[in-house]
């Protein structure tokens, strides 16, 4: 019964000297071996045989890159203004034996840091350029935490601000303001349009005049040029009646023709003026001419002569004298 507890005992112990014998690291992990309480080595991932009793893993250290959230925390602006701020950090460890032995607790010290070099960043800049300049924030702290962490071992690769929040006083300011800034550019909007449109009112006007002008312009052009071709047409004419008149003169018996043509004409024009009057007074040769147009047929018979006077009575005292006379056989 003795031997088989021995036996039992012996095989426990054979097997956790076993497990402090060998050893297997997973992949993207790192230990770090001490031999009697030195620094002896550094553990990749992999199937490692330890010294028993005499060697030991101190620190086991993981290679991926990791995240530590950055607690809120107030900060001043430079215009003195507090807002709370947190953010992320992103890390890896390069180094694991300056991360088990550079510092004690390097994640602490990490966090630490981002938020003094975060609160002294946002003291450079105002409330306004906070929220426009993340960007700017973000690569000052990942320079400045990098740096500092380079003694531990730990790579700082990203740093991102998650969020700025102003107080609640400073929140309803920010409001009143950004309602009025909408208030202004709509107010500048709308003066904007109706400034536009009275342009285009105007340019449509002036356009409008233009064509108006450009359009009377035509039409005048086109009546003078109309006219000027109906003189030129009238003249032309005129030329060519009066060079068939003088053709006609230079023939044998036109100057006879013409003067018949002539009186006819006369005559015509001198009956439509008698025709129309009741009373003429005229020259001898004129009244010959009036009786040459009635007997001609162009002006009716007594047209335009005075009628004769109707005869009067004789008073007494005259028919007296004419009896008297008459009887003595004398003259009156």
């Amino acid at each position: 019964m003795i031997r088989i507890i021995l036996a039992y005992a012996a095989a426990l112990a054979a097997i956790a000297v076993l497990l402090r014998l060998v050893v297997v690291v997973p992949e993207q992990r790192a230990y770090v071996v001490e031999f009697l309480g030195k620094y002896r080595r550094t553990l990749g991932s992999g199937l490692h045989v330890l010294v028993p009793f005499l060697e030991r893993i101190a620190y086991r250290h993981q290679l991926k890159e990791d995240v530590i959230d950055v607690e809120p925390q107030v900060c001043i602006t430079s215009d003195n203004v507090q807002v709370t701020v947190d953010g992320i950090l992103y890390y890896k460890i390069f180094d694991p034996v300056l991360a088990s032995y550079g510092i004690d607790d390097y994640r602490f010290a990490t966090v630490q840091l981002a938020k003094t070099t975060m609160r002294s960043e946002i003291g450079k800049i105002e409330l306004d350029r906070s929220f426009a300049e993340r960007e700017v924030i973000n690569d000052n702290i990942v320079r400045a935490v990098d740096e500092a962490t380079d003694p531990w071992g730990i790579k700082v690769t990203r740093y991102e601000v998650r969020s700025i929040t102003p107080s609640e006083v400073i929140t309803e300011a920010m409001e009143r303001q950004m309602r009025a800034e909408r208030e202004k550019r709509a107010e500048i909007l709308a003066s904007e349009g109706v400034k536009e449109s009275r342009i285009n009112v105007s340019k449509g006007e002036r356009e409008e005049a233009i064509n108006i002008s450009m359009g009377e312009r035509t039409r005048t052009i086109n009546q003078a040029e109309g006219k000027a071709a109906a003189i030129g047409a009238v003249s032309r004419a005129t030329a060519e009646g009066l060079g068939l008149v003088a053709e006609a003169l230079a023939s044998p018996g036109g100057s006879s023709a013409m003067t018949l043509r002539l009186a006819e004409q006369y005559v015509e024009r001198l009956g439509q003026i008698l025709g129309q009057a009741k009373t003429r007074i005229m020259p001898e040769r004129l009244a010959e001419l009036q009786g040459l147009a009635e007997l001609v047929g162009l002006v009716p018979a007594g047209a335009g002569r005075p009628e004769p006077a109707p005869e009067r009575a004789p008073a007494p005292e005259a028919e007296r004298e004419l009896v008297r006379a008459r009887r003595e056989g004398g003259r009156p």
